[in-house]
Parts: C-alpha cells; structure tokens; sequence
C-alpha cells in the first residue's frame, strides 16, 4: 500500500543526524538529500510540501555558498514549497538573508526535534491550505465561455470561434436576434484576450436619447454645454486598454456614425467642446439584431462604418434553431431559480418538456428565462407543468425512437432527448428505445460526447 503520510524532505549530509530526524518525525514519510543535486532530484520527483534545508552543504560545508544555491533552485522550481532552513547557531544574517529569498522559516542548530516538530506541523497546515485554496480558485475559475449553455454544433462552432478571435485586436460585429447572447459571446471575447486585465465597458446605443449619447460615448469639456459642471471623460477613454461594447449598434443615430467612423479610423478622439486629439487603445466589439445591410440600402446606417465594423462577423442563431438547447437551458434556469427561492426540489413535467421544445421563443433566451423564473415562483407543486410556463401543451409528444428517423433525423433525435433529461443517459437511452451501449456510440458518432 502506498504511504499515506505527508512527505517531508530533509536536505541534510550528516548520516548521524539523519537517523535522528527519521526517528524524531517518523509521523512523516521523511526523503533525505545529502547535496543540492539529491535535493533537486527528490523535489522534482516527490513534490513534498514542506522541506528542511541545512545551508552547510558539500562540497563545502563549512560555508553556505552551496545551501543558498540550493534555495534559490528549490524557490524557483517549486515556489509553493514550505523550505525551513537549518542555520548555525546565532547565524541570524544567513537566517535573514533565507527568508529574504523566500524560505518560510529558519531553525538554529543544533536543534530540539519538539520544538522544530511544532515548525514542521504549522508549515505543513498552512501548506494544506494554500493548496485547498488554490483547488477552490482553480474550481471556479472557469472558462469566459461557460455562461453559454449550449449543446448544438452550430453554436459550439461559434464558441470556437470567438475563442480564435479573442487573441486578436480585429473589430467583431455579433449578429443576432435579441436575448440570443450576444453580450456574454462579447464578456466572452474579452475574457478569453490579452486585455481581460482591463475594463469591459458596455453600452446599448438605443436605450440613450439621442441628445445624450455623445456625450456618453466621447465625453465632454466643463462648461460645454449647460449642466457640464466639470470635464468628463466618456465611455471610449474609460475603455483604454480594454474593450467597448456597443450593443444595438444598428440604432446608432447618422450624425454620430460619422464621429466614431473617424475614431475606427484614426483611434483618436475630441470631447464635446474641446480641441484637443485624445489617442485611445481600445479593442471595439459591437452587436445588433437589425439587419444592417437593409438600413444601408434606406440610407440609415453608412456603408463605410458597415466595413470597419465588420472586420469579423458572427451570426448567433437563434433558440429556436438550436437543436435541444431549449430544454437544456430550462434544467439550468429551473436548478438556478429553484434554488434561490428555496425551491430545490422542482422538477419539469413531460408536457412542460414538451412544450418547451415545441414553443419558438420570439424572444430567445432571455424570454424562457423570464417565463422558468415566474413559473419557480408560481407553481403549485413540485413539478413544474406547461400550464405554469403559461404555455400551450402540444396534442402529441414528440416521439425520440431512433427506429422511426434515419440519418440526420437521428442526430436531431439524440441532440433533443439529452437535453430533455438533462444528460442522463439511462432516461435517454429508455425515451430513444436503444440499449445504453448504442447510445454511446450514437454520440461518439455524432461527436456529442
């Protein structure tokens, strides 16, 4: 059996001291080292939390030239690593000079095992911690993309490519009919670049009276209009070094298209009455569910601010178009709101599923949402119905069972049942009529895995 002990490495040349460090902390898995070689080869191959370090080591043990060589490479390889070094006695300089480089704690020898002991103990604890700490971060840091729940080709394509665009500094333009997500694939494009260090600033062009929304996207001089009490700079310069959004840029009034048309062009800009050019390094995202190319034609959006905007386009489908996504995302909406109200155990009915998946969703996501959250509230019982998603539940269940649809209607048919039971392969396996086996290899061939 493997040993469960913690292991605790001890860089030490004396075989003597050595008998009586293993006899001392045998509550351990204690390695040795004798030079800064054996010291290197065991911390790469063991990884031990926390080490002892003696800073006399050969071939000169008279001197700490080669102890400190040792830290030094120790620090660099394994930074998380607890290193108490072992000095002379009254040796404080050396002692100082280990933790300036980075050793936890320093111990005078010769040395009393019971008290170095409670050392060892305290630096393997606040080890523990720092690794449970750095488990918990790595546990929610998880990737920008994550707030889009999806399980269609087409949208897991999309997510692709935003994360191939995101590296870059090309303008996106996001095209997609409202509550589709656009804003998160946009939170997603900066998260995912090299300025997610930097501010993510968003504006929606049509929620802004007109009158206004210059002075938001460029900012204005004190005294340049009445009520401009003091300069301020607008949501382009807060933007420095990051990213903007521009949600709904297709309602952009005409004047200002010619205005940012020039900032696109030179990335400089002028605040409401002032004269001087502010250079502004800001990565621009926008998005829209208007199709620009017929306000062109009407004369309501400019041609040439179409092309700088559009150096990438992504088109985002909508709900409706998204095999099995619909009730995939009712499980999550139903799991959130479920729990926030203390309403944990709420569950969809058949004719809820089957209404969900029927239903086209005009509003997309944020329209199923809303409809989830009212119906956590409402219903009546723990089981979630059609009638309290206020919708029709349709005359005839869809049937799953792959021996009625061939080719790319069994495709459909997986894609749908999965997101239906929310994953779980033994109801999917029972609703398509095929043993758990063939499931599995309907998604490896599918990709769906």
């Amino acid at each position: 059996m493997a040993d469960e002990r913690p292991t605790l490495l001890m860089v030490e040349d004396d075989l003597g001291l050595q008998k009586q460090m293993r006899w001392s902390f045998d509550r351990y898995n204690v390695l040795f080292a004798d030079s800064r070689e054996a010291a290197v080869a065991q911390l790469r191959r063991h990884e031990p939390a926390v080490m002892t370090l003696d800073l006399g080591l050969p071939p000169d043990p008279d001197t700490t030239t080669e102890g400190f060589k040792t830290l030094e490479e120790v620090l660099s390889l394994a930074p998380a690593t607890k290193v108490i070094a072992l000095t002379g006695q009254n040796d404080r300089g050396n002692a100082l000079r280990a933790i300036g480089m980075g050793a936890y704690d320093f111990f005078a020898k010769p040395f009393e095992p019971e008290v170095l002991g409670l050392v060892i103990d305290r630096a393997f604890r606040l080890a523990g911690l720092e690794q449970e700490n750095r488990r918990l971060v790595e546990s929610v840091s998880v990737s920008p993309l994550a707030g889009l729940l999806t399980r269609d080709p087409g949208m897991l394509k999309i997510c692709r490519q935003i994360e191939r665009l995101a590296p870059t500094g090309a303008t996106v333009l996001l095209l997609g009919e409202s509550g589709t997500g656009k804003e998160v694939l946009a939170r997603g494009l900066h998260q995912l670049s090299p300025r997610s260090n930097r501010r993510f600033v968003a504006i929606n062009c049509a929620a802004i009276p007109d009158a206004l929304l210059e002075a938001e996207l460029f900012g204005y001089e004190k005294g340049a209009f009445t009520g401009a009490v003091k300069t301020t700079p607008g949501k382009i310069e807060t933007a420095a070094g990051g990213t903007l959004f521009l949600d709904e840029i297709g309602d952009l009034p005409h004047p200002l298209q010619a205005k940012l048309l020039r900032f696109l062009q030179e990335r400089v800009i002028e605040r409401i009455g002032g004269r001087e050019e502010i250079a502004v390094d800001v990565r621009v995202v926008c998005a829209t569910h208007r199709n620009l190319r017929d306000l062109i034609r009407d004369g309501a959006f400019r041609e040439d601010l179409f092309y700088r905007l559009s150096e990438m386009v992504v088109t985002i489908p909508p709900l409706r178009e998204r095999a099995g996504d619909a009730a995939l995302l009712a499980h999550a909406f139903v799991n959130r709101f479920g729990a926030q109200n203390g309403r944990e155990k709420l569950s969809l009915r058949e004719d809820a599923l089957d209404a969900i998946q029927q239903h086209p969703w005009p509003g997309n996501i944020r329209e199923l949402e809303n409809s989830i959250k009212r119906a956590t509230i409402m219903a009546d019982t723990s089981a979630i119905s059609a009638e309290d998603l206020g919708l029709q539940a349709p005359d005839e269940a869809a049937s799953f069972n792959l021996r009625q649809v061939r080719d790319d209607a069994e495709k459909q048919a997986v894609l749908k049942v999965m997101a239906r039971v929310d994953g779980n392969i033994a109801k999917a396996s029972e609703l398509l009529g095929v043993s758990r086996p063939t499931l599995y290899d309907l998604l490896n061939r599918f990709g769906l895995r």
